[in-house]
């Protein structure tokens, strides 16, 4: 079956229905005891862009494999970018974005660096409210659910030399998740890596792109085989700066009540949950400082509790505390090993007003249904 729905820029977005969708009980049970990343929807949105059309064929079809040429430049130069961000389900029935035209912008930022033609905002919001509009029954109504959305772009040009792509394919998927860390909000552990490093200068940290993240697993692995959660990196010039976790933004508290969180260099993805925080932050009169914060400074302060909470944020986790932090010289528990409450108040502040508890003053929720 095909229609049309939603719109940009004159044209529609086109919608072929999946003939094998599945039925109101089959989503129910998909929709029980959500992980994160798992269970996806039936339906993805697509649009392709060519250098002698520009971008073309808005449409809703169904989800599944992708078929592509073997000589795709992204299987071969990883031409790729992508966005993560959630759909709401508020207790009235609609459905709210938060913040999508940070990563509409983000995306375009991420386009440009790895040579990728940039999607317009319009389109952006367009392919959302087309998806989540014939998709509403998968965002769940469960606490801490959502309806993870991964858009993204690859270069499908079919050749093997090294070029910016003349062929690309925007897509859009969800997926109904449960939170990022299973078990509910307990602090997690954290092993800064000496050896490898996210990102350096005048490469691609602040593009939000796959290589950087898949630069971080074989360091990832070593940190569970060491039973740990997750990898903070330092930065590649002096191995003595912070700069991000692999998938989260950094954050730590002094005993004053003074925030600090590294400075966006060029090396760091600028979070749109990292801009939020920072923002309540401040207006619950707590002073936020953007600098270079040495592995030394935060190891001293944690260790004579001039430290007192350090915790990450991110799209899927939100706000995470950090309960403990070592490397091959040292292990410091943070505090009490408990979350802090500057930490608990700016998730619970930020997650009352993305889930409608709270009134949003900032105008960051996006009504999509």
């Amino acid at each position: 079956m095909t229609d049309t729905i939603a719109s940009s820029t004159g044209e529609a977005f086109r919608v072929v229905r999946n003939p094998h969708a599945a039925t109101d009980a089959e989503r129910a049970e998909k929709l029980r005891d959500l992980a994160f990343g798992l269970q996806f929807t039936d339906h993805m949105a697509r649009v392709t862009w060519t250098a002698d059309e520009g971008w073309h064929d808005r449409r809703i079809e169904p989800y599944g494999p992708i078929p592509m040429d073997p000589a795709a430049s992204v299987l071969h130069y990883a031409q790729e970018v992508f966005e993560g961000l959630k759909a709401y389900r508020w207790a009235d029935g609609s459905i709210r974005l938060f913040r999508p035209h940070a990563n509409a912008e983000r995306l375009q930022r991420s386009a440009w660096r790895m040579a990728l033609p940039e999607l317009s905002v319009d389109d952006f919001m367009a392919s959302i409210r087309a998806l989540v509009e014939l998709e509403h029954a998968w965002v769940p109504d469960a606490p801490e659910t959502s309806l993870y959305l991964r858009p993204f772009l690859i270069g499908t040009d079919v050749f093997l030399g090294l070029r910016a792509p003349k062929r690309v394919d925007y897509l859009l998927i969800a997926s109904p998740s449960g939170p990022y860390f299973p078990g509910g909000i307990k602090p997690v552990s954290i092993w800064v890596e000496r050896d490898y490093h996210r990102a350096g200068p005048g490469g691609t940290g602040a593009a939000k792109c796959g290589g950087n993240y898949a630069a971080s697993l074989r360091p990832q692995m070593a940190a569970y085989e060491r039973g740990f959660d997750q990898v903070l990196y330092l930065d590649a010039a002096t191995g003595s700066v912070l700069e991000e976790l692999g998938g989260m933004n950094v954050f730590a508290v002094r005993a004053d009540g003074t925030v600090l969180t590294p400075i966006i260099n060029g090396n760091i993805l600028e979070g749109v949950t990292r801009s939020s925080v920072i923002r309540l932050l401040e207006d619950q009169d707590l002073k936020v400082v953007e600098r270079d914060i040495t592995l030394a400074e935060l190891r001293q302060g944690i260790e004579d509790g001039e430290i007192t909470e350090v915790f990450a944020c991110g799209t899927a986790a939100i706000v995470t505390p950090v309960g403990r932090m070592a490397s091959t010289d040292f292990d410091v528990t943070v505090g009490d090993g408990q979350p802090g409450p500057v930490t608990a108040a700016v998730r619970e502040r930020l997650t009352a007003i993305q889930y409608g508890r709270a009134e949003d003053p900032y105008g960051w929720m996006h009504r999509v249904l």
